[in-house]
């Protein structure tokens, strides 16, 4: 069997490998060519699999019975053109959640020591919430913080929580997150849900961070706010034309990167665990391997924390042990400058330095440090 993997997943061949020859391929060159003879195609999120992918596939001798994208998102993904084909299609809900969270917080850390800013003292909106907008909705409660939420399909679906409006929530909200997927049509459409009359009626001073899909936000109306009245903080992971996003538009916010949220080692890994698994089933074969056996111990396991520092500033200091948003920040930046938007803003993501997550991070507190548990511990890092 001939398997054909996105070049950016880790552990493809020790775990894909069971099930013949395994190719590997950069995620912008998968074409109907690259896939013949194919039988399995494994993706991430920039590889668009659609009816007209698929056609090219089958003039060139493909056979596919499985495609699998290693991402939470599916929007890049035709799931009707696959079913039409009886091809089996799975995805890995809740894979790169924590990994997306950590970014956010490592986002929201940093502009509150640029402003001077009480993090804790700011209202957070967070729209979407699913895999990654739950989990940040229970982090930021955990850690003090005043938060609400707007998702109107689980607002239909679950009458007894709490959400809002959208338009109350932008009014409310000093922090605005946008983690929705990308749905163009229907009565919970998302394209555009951030539009230039809603862009322009943001509150003077507000934090707006999209980790979610690109197409949520109008790109050319946040623009337009930040030439006009620069009194936007902005933080942009996700962006309309990915990846020759507006050059002007990445110079005016505070923080851009390059799709880079979830791009932690272990949501990749469990992205490729949790396909490798249904890709097992698919084929009558067992799954052997575990996530526990793909993950290596994190380069930086435990950190020593005693007494003296302020309770946010030992938080950020153990934020930026394990992560430091900083980094991919200036890596697009470098990229950019050197090979061109397009070109700088792929190979960020293909040669992306190691990244762990906050929960392999064990500190311990010395005499003095105990009072510090319960943010570090909000936080995500495990306490000793």
């Amino acid at each position: 069997m001939r398997v054909i993997v996105d070049a950016n997943i880790p552990a493809a061949e020790r775990c894909f490998g069971a099930l013949g020859e395994v190719v590997a391929v950069p995620g912008r060159e998968i074409d109907g060519a690259a896939l013949a003879g194919a039988e399995a195609l494994i993706v991430r999120s920039i590889t668009r699999v659609d009816a007209a992918l698929l056609e090219a596939a089958e003039r060139a001798g493909a056979r596919l019975r499985f495609v699998g994208t290693c991402t939470i998102g599916t929007d890049h993904v035709d799931q009707a053109a696959l079913a039409a084909r009886g091809i089996e299609f799975a995805s890995a809900p809740g894979c790169n959640a924590e990994a997306v969270v950590d970014y956010v917080l490592s986002s929201l850390a940093l502009l509150a020591e640029r402003e001077e800013a009480a993090l804790d003292q700011r209202r957070v909106g967070i729209v979407g919430a699913g895999n990654v907008g739950e989990r940040l909705y229970r982090r930021l409660v955990a850690l003090g913080l005043d938060c609400r939420r707007c998702d109107p399909p689980r607002a239909e679906a679950e009458p007894g929580e709490r959400f809002y409006d959208l338009d109350s929530l932008c009014q409310w909200a000093d922090v605005l997150c946008l983690h929705t997927p990308l749905v163009h049509g229907g009565s919970h459409a998302t394209h555009h849900l951030l539009d230039a009359e809603r862009i322009t009626a943001l509150k003077p001073g507000t934090w707006l961070l999209n980790a979610g899909r690109g197409d949520c936000l109008d790109g050319t109306a946040l623009y337009q706010r930040l030439v006009m009245a620069e009194d936007l903080r902005a933080v942009l992971d996700v962006w309309e034309g990915e990846p020759g996003i507006d050059e002007r538009l990445r110079r005016l916010v505070d923080i851009a990167t390059p799709h880079i949220a979830g791009y932690s080692f272990d949501g990749k890994l469990r992205g490729t665990q949790q396909i490798y698994a249904a890709a097992m089933r698919r084929f009558g074969l067992s799954a052997r391997l575990s996530l526990d056996d793909l993950a290596p111990r994190p380069p930086l396991s435990r950190l020593e924390l005693g007494g003296g520092l302020p309770a946010w500033d030992a938080l950020r200091l153990c934020m930026r042990a394990v992560y430091d948003v900083r980094r991919d920040h200036d890596g697009l930046a470098r990229r950019a400058a050197t090979q061109g938007m397009a070109k700088g803003f792929d190979a960020w993501r293909a040669d992306y330095p190691l990244r762990r997550e906050f929960g392999t991070l064990e500190v311990a507190l010395g005499q003095g440090g105990r009072a510090l548990a319960p943010l570090l511990s909000a936080a995500g890092f495990r306490i000793n």
